[in-house]
C-alpha cells in the first residue's frame, strides 16, 4: 500500500548572524538593506562630547552612532530565516558583545579599507571565540581599490577565513555575504569555546 503524503510541515530554521565591525563602516546600513522586516535600529546623534571618543577620519559626515544593537531577518526560502543582529561599534559598548554573541551561529565583519585597523577587535574577538565569520570589505565611493587578498594579508587572517567585497546598500550584494557565511558555518566544526570576556584592543 502506499503511504500516505506526509502533512508534517518542512522543519524551520532560524539562525542568528552577528554584523560588526568599527565604529562607522555601515553596519546599520547593511542590517537595514538586507532586512526584508522594518528593522530595528538604536541610533543616537552624535554630540560634541563624543568626538573625542569616535574618530570621523573619512566618515566626517556621520551624524548618528548605534548605542545598543540593529536587528533585522532576511529569510531563505520557506525553511530558513536568519537573524541579524548589528553590534555597537565603540570601545564602551563592548561589554554588549557577550550577550549578543550568545547562540550565533557565525559573523560579518564589515571592513572599510580607508580604516581598516578599525575592525581589527571584531577579528579578534571572533578568533579568540573560534566562531566562524567573514570579512565583508564595504566598498565605500572614493576608497582606494584593495584585493580581497590584500585586505586578508593586511589583517593577518587565519587560513580559510573568507574575504568579499560587498557593497552595504545593495540587497543582492548583502545577500552574497551571508550566504558566503552559511557556507562557511556549515563546514565548521565548533570546539568547545574559552569563555573569555570581550574587551577592547
Amino acid at each position: 500500500m502506499d503511504s500516505e503524503p506526509s502533512d508534517e510541515p518542512t522543519p524551520f530554521l532560524a539562525l542568528k548572524i552577528l554584523v560588526a565591525g568599527g565604529f562607522g563602516v555601515g553596519k546599520t546600513t547593511f542590517v537595514g538593506t538586507v532586512s526584508e522586516i522594518r528593522p530595528l535600529n538604536t541610533e543616537e546623534l552624535l554630540t560634541e562630547a563624543s568626538r573625542t571618543d569616535d574618530r570621523l577620519d573619512g566618515i566626517e559626515d556621520k551624524r548618528t552612532t548605534t548605542v545598543a544593537l540593529d536587528f533585522g531577518r532576511i529569510t531563505f526560502g520557506d525553511d530558513l530565516a536568519l537573524y541579524l543582529f548589528g553590534t555597537p561599534g565603540q570601545d564602551r559598548f563592548w561589554f554588549m558583545w557577550d550577550e549578543l554573541a550568545g547562540g550565533a551561529l557565525g559573523a560579518v565583519v564589515l571592513a572599510d579599507t580607508r580604516r581598516l585597523r578599525d575592525c581589527f577587535p571584531a577579528v579578534d574577538y571572533f578568533e579568540r571565540r573560534r566562531l566562524p565569520f567573514v570579512v565583508a570589505v564595504n566598498c565605500f565611493d572614493g576608497a582606494r581599490d584593495y584585493s580581497a587578498r590584500e585586505v586578508a594579508t593586511a589583517l593577518d587572517l587565519d587560513p580559510g577565513t573568507p574575504v568579499v567585497l560587498c557593497d552595504a546598500r545593495d540587497r543582492d550584494s548583502g545577500k552574497e555575504v551571508l550566504i558566503t557565511l552559511i557556507e562557511l558555518a556549515g563546514n565548521f566544526a565548533v570546539p568547545d569555546a574559552p569563555d573569555v570576556p570581550a574587551e577592547p584592543v
